[in-house]
Formats: C-alpha cells, structure tokens, sequence
C-alpha cells in the first residue's frame, strides 16, 4: 500500500469538522459537551481511584484508536506509550502492527487438466493502517484468511497440475499480487505467500510413479543399446589392430595370464594356433 492510499484511507474515516473547525462530538449540540463535563466531574471526586481508569497504555508494536462518543477521536492512532481516557464516553480498541502468520487450510481444487489436488499455503501480512483496519472491515484478521482461501483456490485454478508442482515460486507471487490489491482498502499489506504442500489422489499417484518407472526402464534399454553399439565398434577396431601385427595378438595373450594369475586362479587357457592344426592336416 502507498502512501497516499494510507493517508487517504486516514482522511475518510477521520471525524468531520464543521466550518468553525471543531470536531463533531463538539458540534452535537449541549449533549456531548453535558456529558464530557459530568464525566470529569466524577472522575475529579473519585480521584486518585479514577486514575487507574483514565490512563491507558499500548506497547511500542501497538496502536490504539480512540472512540469518543462513537467518533474517532480528532488526532489520529495514539501510541506507544500512555495517553488519557475519558471512562464514561471513550473505548479504545488497540491494532497491532506485527508481521502475522497464518496456515491456509487445505483447498480442494480442480485445475485446469481436470485433476482434483489439496493444497495448503502460508501467509504473511501486517497492518499498515490502524485507521483502516478498524473502521472499514469488521474484523481484518479473519476476513484476511478467508479471502486468502478463495484466492488460493481461484488462481490455482486456473493452472495445470504441471505448473503448479513445477513452478510454486511463481504462484505463491501470483496469489500475493491479488491478494494484496484486495487487502489495500482494510489497511493491510501482504508480504509473502509460500505454497506449502500440493497432495495428489492415492490413484493418481500410482499412475504417475508407473508413468515415471515405464519411462526410466525405456531410458535404461536405449542407454544399454548405445553402449554394445559402441562396444562392438571398439572390438572392431582392436581386432582390425591386432590383424596388422601377429605380435600384438600374443601381447594381448599375456596380458590375460596376468589378469588370470592376480586372481590365485589354478586354470590357465592356452591358445592353439590355427596354423598348427593346418600343419596336421597336411602331414595327415
């Protein structure tokens, strides 16, 4: 809220002053004045007891609005501190200015992909206006949590079940935005909302964890799939290698026998050359 929206919220409720610039309370007639001048009176012979009810404090995070005669009292929100009351024709009712906090309960909502999800969310918000708060709601705090009810429920739906898992930051901005245009005229400044938990159908759930398995099994089979590809191309390779040099071949033999010894195995393979068994053939 701006400054000029607060100080205009101020000017409406502020009491009238007639063209002599008195305040309403002093423009009633002789009433008003009579009944000031007999509560003094008895507060002045029930002095000191009477003192007790005349002086009124709020704390430093508190700001009281004086109600004289069913008029708010010319001057605005007094506090901190202590100020003067008139018992017999004053009420007071105290406003505090702390940031509050509040859990949304669950909203059961439709979105726009047809699918029913619960979803809570936090909210917090302060008072910015004494003024306002008291004179043009009836009660702020409550009247803050249901409208913040209804615009969780309106701003999600009208997003996808993907947008509102994917992207809570954006959403929690989005339900701030409104919800602070609608709280201006009551005095009130919202400074955060944080969607909490979205909760899906138990049905729901199963279908899309077996969506998400389907898809992880059909990743493993192509990720396995690339990796013999490349693997046959590497054994291509190397046997092309081992071709061009009779040597490497037994290289590559001792190389085995070395991995085969480091394991305390008793079985050693040998290869037979095939041109030995062309050399029995002919002798045959």
């Amino acid at each position: 809220m701006s400054k000029m929206d607060i100080e205009s919220a101020g000017r409406e409720i502020r009491p009238l002053t007639n063209q002599n610039g008195r305040n309403d309370d002093e423009s009633d007639g002789g009433f008003a004045a009579f009944l000031k001048i007999v509560s003094l009176f008895f507060i002045i012979i029930t002095f000191p007891i009477s003192i007790w009810l005349c002086v009124s404090m709020v704390k430093e995070y508190e700001r009281a609005i004086i109600f004289r005669l069913g008029r708010v009292k010319k001057g605005g929100a007094v506090g901190p501190g202590l100020f003067f009351i008139i018992p017999c024709i004053d009420t007071i009712q105290v406003v505090d200015l702390r940031t509050v906090s509040f859990d949304v309960p669950p909203q059961e909502i439709l979105t726009k992909d047809s699918v029913t999800v619960s979803v809570d969310a936090v909210v917090y918000y302060k008072i910015v206006s004494p003024y306002a708060a008291v004179c043009n709601v009836t009660n702020a705090n409550q009247s803050t949590k249901l409208l913040a009810s209804t615009t969780l429920r309106t701003i999600l739906g009208t997003k996808t079940l993907q947008e509102i898992l994917a992207d809570r930051e954006h959403t929690g901005e989005e339900i701030l935005r409104q919800l602070d245009e609608a709280t201006d005229p009551w005095g009130i400044r919202v400074e955060r909302v944080e969607v909490k938990d979205v909760r899906l159908p138990v049905q729901l759930q199963r279908a899309m964890a077996a969506e998400a398995e389907a898809a992880r099994e059909a990743r493993a089979k192509v990720i396995a799939a690339e990796g013999e590809q490349k693997a046959s191309r590497a054994l291509k390779e190397a046997s092309l290698i081992i071709s061009e040099s009779p040597s490497a071949l037994q290289l590559r033999y001792l190389q085995t026998l070395t991995a085969i010894s480091a394991e305390k195995n008793s079985t050693i393979v040998f290869p037979l050359p095939m041109e030995l068994m062309n050399a029995f053939k002919k002798n045959s």
